[in-house]
């Protein structure tokens, strides 16, 4: 029996079509925010909400949430920007990678917020209906981690280790005999993040159908669960960061973030389940789009300039 050494992490991350690189990270970004996109808009129909309520709103978050994970990114890992030899300018270059989920969720909130504004739809209802459709979308972006080797942990040599190469512009640098050069064996802490982020997709849902979670509870549960896991993931990863007393900054984020999120999940607790009734935007919607598919009348039967209908 073949017992798994090591896990092989890709040797490519950026594919070239003419002028235009294609990154796998973005891909990942990309394919993320459609899942997050599906799972909600079915989970917010089944709420009450109206069909498209969610595509409207994903115009107003997905932006506003790149912005504030690239934001928190960067101040959290200032060094590659402003430290030593650092580039100011690729703090601007999201396509190499590097979202905080802090600052998208932060962020992305506040265009969430706009946007259920504008349409008089409750955000609590709203978060609760995205949460683990959020989890699953971040657990499809720590692909764009993996074809990009980074984010891993320290050494190991247990049989899940991850390879990480040697990596220059999106690729695995190459030694004399064409094979890319190893680094070593390390924690894949993108692995261990996207299963606990799947297995808390589960628990939320579940939750929620057992529950009736309102009121924001569903989406606490997603920040309480997600902190936990990011908690020790984090302290096993060594990428740089910002720290306070030699603790990683992301570390008191999760703590401080993720007790706030149980204290709302418990305060809120006993509050029966909103009631989202958006059906008269729905058959809105239904008529419009009955309207635009539906053929012209024949000319013999619509009515002349005078608005008198033609002889028979």
């Amino acid at each position: 029996m073949t017992v798994l050494a090591s896990i092989p992490s890709p040797t490519q991350g950026v594919w070239e079509l003419g002028p235009f690189p294609l990154r796998a990270y973005a891909l990942c970004i990309v394919a993320g925010i459609i899942a997050a996109i599906v799972l909600t808009e079915r989970r917010w129909v089944a709420r009450g909400g109206a069909p498209g309520d969610v595509l409207d709103i994903a115009v107003w978050a997905v932006p506003f949430g790149i912005v504030g994970g690239r934001i928190y990114h960067v101040v959290s890992s200032p060094r590659p920007y402003f430290g030593e030899d650092g580039e100011p300018l690729r703090a601007f270059a999201i396509w190499e990678g590097g979202l905080g989920i802090w600052g998208a969720i932060a962020l992305g909130g506040v265009g969430t917020w706009i946007a259920c504004r504008r349409r008089g739809i409750p955000l609590p209802a709203f978060a609760d209906a995205v949460a683990p459709g959020l989890l699953v979308a971040q657990a499809i972006g720590r692909l764009g981690n993996w074809f990009n080797n980074e984010l891993y942990g320290g050494a190991t040599d247990l049989p899940w280790a991850l390879d990480i190469y040697e990596w220059d512009g999106g690729r695995a640098v190459l030694g004399p005999d064409g094979q890319p050069l190893l680094l070593g064996t390390f924690h894949p802490t993108f692995l261990y993040e996207l299963l606990w982020n799947l297995a808390a997709a589960v628990l939320v849902i579940w939750a929620d159908r057992r529950f009736r979670l309102g009121h924001g509870r569903a989406f606490a549960l997603y920040v309480a669960t997600y902190c936990a896991g990011r908690l020790w993931i984090e302290l096993l990863r060594t990428d740089p960061a910002e720290t306070f007393f030699g603790v990683r900054l992301n570390v008191f984020t999760s703590v401080v973030v993720g007790l706030l999120a149980l204290a709302y999940f418990f305060w809120q607790r006993g509050r029966p389940r909103e009631v989202v009734d958006r059906s008269d935007v729905a058959q809105q919607r239904l008529d419009e789009e009955t309207a635009r598919r539906a053929p012209a009348a024949p000319a013999a039967t619509r009515e002349n300039d005078h608005g008198e209908s033609p002889p028979s």
